[in-house]
């Protein structure tokens, strides 16, 4: 939620900020509804203070044994008056709140115009891509032939976009999330995590998921009628932990990370990257946040990115990282870098991790703000995130990166001796 500052007494430069993000701000709706808001308040203010002098005099009326029948006449009308008036503005008010909350946050001044993937600034390469002699399989063929994923099974009991794992495959997709936590942890200084998948209409328009993305999600109706979501990632119940909250200074910043599966309804992606292990309705990812001060998230973002790539490294696989246009950033972004791993089956770099500074544009919308001892206030935080990484497309990149002439997948060394039982290769 942007500060209704900006949209009081910046609203020509937000409207032409958010341009940048392909969105159109309706600068005479927000002019009209911001004037109307001020004539109803001033005049609730007036009528408040003329109630007030009318109730003192009948208080005085009252200790002189007056007659105050008039007063009293007047008194009730003021009354009446008020709540007419108070009642307009509640609504109004109202009226205004789910307007901005629809305002997506105003992208930082260094991110690239476009609204295409074209536009976006590629800015990072990491890592050699592997030369092969013999034809590269994908990542759906490769785990047909050793026969350990099953689309035909997953069809069955769910449908498409899910996926049935067995044997080393499925021990490798949970060495990868085994390995992110113990890293992430240990390394980079993350709180693990366990949070519900199922969430409050609340969390998520804290986040900023609702209401303009409902249709990407998959919502729930229990016996007792309440009505539940399931989480699109673990961003919105590690965000939320801290909703209506004010935070000690001291115990900034903030960092914390979990590994949960994630459900996406993808209706907005059909065709898009929808092949194997891409683009499914449930997946896994290990998710980190922070929550820091403001003159420290810029630079926190660099750092949250880099604790992703570090993953991407110590696994050997090739990769870039990009700077989004304001085109491709998310709704509530400020500024997002992508990193996306080299696919050797489509010759291109694929997304596997998304990195983003929200400002304080979730910290308004929950609430969410830390104590200031020198200014003696509360500010509201700022708050990022960011995967490291999703383990679905993680597993397709080691899958094609390391595949072998003879059909066999080697480990990346990282993985064998800790994860993976000291194997090298499953066959």
């Amino acid at each position: 939620m942007l500060n209704p500052y900006l949209l009081r007494k910046e609203l020509s430069v937000v409207a032409k900020k958010l341009l940048k993000k392909g969105f159109q701000l309706d600068i005479s709706l927000v002019s009209k509804m911001e004037k109307e808001r001020k004539i109803l308040q001033v005049q609730t203010e007036n009528l408040q203070y003329q109630h007030k002098l009318l109730s003192d005099l009948f208080k005085k009326s009252k200790i002189l044994k007056e007659s105050n029948e008039t007063l009293k006449n007047k008194i009730s009308t003021s009354i009446k008056n008020l709540n007419i008036l108070k009642d307009k503005l509640s609504i109004l008010k109202e009226k205004i709140y789910n307007f901005s909350i629809s305002i997506p946050n105003i992208p930082s001044e260094d991110v690239p115009e476009g609204t295409k993937s074209d536009h976006n600034k590629a800015i990072k390469y990491w890592g050699e891509k592997k030369q092969y002699n013999f034809i590269v399989q994908d990542h759906v063929k490769i785990g047909e032939k050793i026969n350990q994923i099953d689309w035909k099974s997953s069809v069955k009991i769910s449908g498409s976009r899910f996926v049935v794992m067995q044997g080393n495959i499925a021990l490798l997709y949970r060495a990868l999330s085994q390995f992110m936590l113990d890293f992430h942890t240990t390394q980079h200084g993350y709180i693990e995590t366990y949070v519900p998948c199922l969430v409050n209409h609340n969390a998520l328009y804290g986040t900023g998921q609702l209401p303009k993305f409902s249709d990407d999600l998959f919502h729930i109706s229990s016996i007792d009628k309440k009505k539940y979501v399931l989480i699109p990632t673990a961003e919105v119940p590690l965000t939320n932990l801290f909703r209506n909250e004010i935070l000690d200074e001291k115990n900034l910043p903030i960092m914390l990370t979990a590994c949960t599966p994630c459900f996406r309804s993808e209706s907005s992606s059909y065709g898009r990257n929808s092949k194997g292990l891409i683009r499914l309705h449930q997946f896994d990812k290990v998710e980190l946040v922070q929550i820091v001060k403001p003159e420290l998230s810029m630079q926190t973002l660099e750092i949250l990115t880099n604790h992703a790539e570090k993953i991407l490294q110590l696994l050997e696989l090739p990769y870039r990282k990009v700077l989004l246009c304001g085109g491709e950033m998310s709704f509530a972004a400020t500024k997002t870098y992508d990193l996306e791993v080299w696919f050797p089956s489509e010759n291109r770099y694929i997304e596997i991790s998304s990195c983003s500074n929200m400002g304080d544009f979730q910290a308004r919308r929950m609430q969410t703000r830390y104590r200031n001892k020198l200014e003696k206030n509360n500010n509201f935080v700022h708050t990022l995130n960011g995967s490291g990484l999703a383990i679905g497309r993680t597993l397709a990149a080691i899958l094609e990166n390391y595949q072998q002439e003879d059909g066999r997948v080697k480990i990346p060394k990282i993985l064998r001796t800790k994860y993976m039982k000291n194997m090298k290769f499953i066959n």
